[in-house]
């Protein structure tokens, strides 16, 4: 654990669209994934635009190691089938982390990190200040399906004896 260098938590905020897999709705959840950490969310059922406002928190050892998001449909009495996936790179917000904000303004957006081929952003996210803390929100389009979005939020948690974020 010497490498640990704090936890992530990934707020799984809603779905947006998702694709319909049952007669009429879907019963989605969210398994996010990153290297040997595998963690879901609850199912909701029959909703395709569902509200999880579920934490998730990830032990970040290696920040360039990309984090994928896969949403299912939860079956009784089949495999539940897949409703697309998403993956994430943490570097751009680990580098605002590292930033020395002190005093500004709760609310001051840091950075921000454009749509385009190499990640799966549905719009431009927004890293920014809040409360002494910085957050990113990410609206993901998902691939491999017809349609659907997930929206996250990411918040750093420093545990004390870890490595930390320090300089790198």
């Amino acid at each position: 654990m010497d490498d640990l260098l704090g936890l992530l938590r990934i707020r799984v905020k809603r779905g947006v669209n998702l694709a319909v897999r049952d007669v009429r709705s879907s019963d989605p959840y969210v398994v996010v994934k990153m290297g040997r950490q595998k963690l879901k969310t609850r199912v909701i059922n029959k909703d395709v635009n569902p509200e999880w406002n579920e934490d998730l928190t990830l032990s970040i050892t290696d920040p360039s190691q990309p984090i994928k998001l896969t949403v299912f449909d939860h079956d009784t009495f089949s495999k539940d089938d897949k409703m697309g996936d998403a993956e994430f790179d943490i570097r751009p917000y680990m580098e605002a982390l590292k930033m020395n904000l002190g005093e500004i303004p709760s609310g001051t957006i840091i950075s921000r990190v454009q749509p385009g081929r190499n990640n799966c952003l549905a719009e431009e996210s927004a890293i920014y200040w809040m409360e002494g803390k910085v957050v990113q929100d990410l609206c993901l389009r998902l691939r491999n399906v017809e349609c659907g979005e997930v929206e996250i939020q990411l918040q750093w948690i420093d545990l004390p004896g870890s490595k930390g974020l320090g300089s790198s």
